[in-house]
């Protein structure tokens, strides 16, 4: 399956353990994940601003989203589609991915499910999508 992990999910699951860090995991182990510069400059600055991650770390997660996700160019959104700009960022990257599902505990995101025929979950509501597709 195809995914897109919203920064506050990837951010959890590096900094964190639990779901987040859980679910991760298992996107790595089976699916696809996308990612584009503004996401990753995003995940870097939460690690590096809020939880204080030394830059030796964030060169391994840089290292880690640039070895495992595939690199995505997501043109602008014709339309916002959200109050916030980086939340149509997000859409934008799940539209040009194409994801099949977008993971995300931002509220903004979630009352747009389903946004153009991609579903926007929270990371506990990824599992059974997961079970459905992986058998």
């Amino acid at each position: 399956m195809k995914v897109v992990l919203d920064a506050n999910v990837l951010v959890a699951a590096l900094a964190t353990r639990g779901a987040c860090a859980e679910l991760f995991a298992r996107v790595l182990a089976v699916h696809e994940y996308g990612i584009d510069d503004n996401l990753q400059s995003e995940v870097v600055r939460v690690l590096r601003d809020k939880f204080r991650v030394p830059e030796a770390r964030l060169a391994e997660v840089v290292a880690l989203l640039e070895g495992t996700a595939i690199r995505v160019v997501a043109p602008a959104l014709e339309e916002p589609a959200c109050r916030d700009p980086d939340d149509d960022r997000v859409l934008a990257l799940a539209l040009a991915f194409p994801a099949e599902v977008l993971v995300s505990g931002d509220e903004d995101l979630l009352v747009l499910s389903p946004w153009r025929g991609i579903p926007i979950v929270r990371p506990r509501e990824f599992w059974p999508m997961d079970r459905a597709v992986s058998g």
